[in-house]
């Protein structure tokens, strides 16, 4: 008998991860116009799939709301070292602020969830924290180092920072955030 524990992990077939990633990037979109408490049916339908799809993928609605997060975390993490190879580094650390701006922007809902008291989303902070923070950290890092930004600005804050500036309230338009992260960005740049 072989200890299962010991083996590889299963390499998920490239159609299986696809119709996966779709699953996610319709619920995505779904969340962030109706919230996380959307009805599955409207993801499945938005997928084009049914929701026996949808439960065989993800049993629970936490499940799904727990992947959708960590899909939409990497999808930003992801894009700062292009950004970085695109741009020069103040201008990459401004697209990521942005980039990050509209990433708290589509989360409707999400921090309700985090707080329910789900086991499924008990891991989700510290995920979050482990891609972000070393992801701005070496934009800002290289902004520092380039003479673009201030030095005395700790990534956990900057985080913080725009998240909370992300919360306005409802008499302002859809783009005062972003209006309010470019203030932001100013500050943090060299005279």
């Amino acid at each position: 008998m072989t200890d299962e524990s010991a083996q590889p992990p299963r390499r998920v077939r490239a159609d299986a991860r696809r119709n996966t990633d779709a699953l996610l990037e319709a619920a995505a979109a779904v969340f962030a116009t109706s919230g996380v408490d959307a009805p599955v049916r409207e993801v499945a339908t938005k997928a084009g799939v049914g929701v026996g799809t949808v439960y065989r993928h993800f049993p629970k609605r936490s499940d799904l709301v727990a992947a959708v997060f960590r899909h939409s975390v990497d999808s930003c993490a992801d894009e700062a070292p292009l950004l970085a190879a695109q741009h020069g580094p103040g201008e990459a650390l401004a697209r990521w602020l942005q980039r990050y701006t509209s990433f708290i922007a589509t989360k409707r809902g999400l921090a309700a969830a985090l707080h329910s008291g789900d086991p499924a989303f008990d891991a989700l902070p510290a995920y979050f924290d482990e891609r972000f923070r070393p992801a701005l950290g070496s934009l800002l890092d290289a902004a520092v180092a380039a003479g673009e930004v201030r030095d005395d600005v700790e990534p956990r804050d900057l985080l913080r920072a725009v998240a909370n500036l992300c919360m306005a309230g409802h008499d302002v338009g859809p783009d005062h955030a972003r209006r309010m992260v470019d203030l932001l960005v100013d500050g943090l740049r060299v005279s």
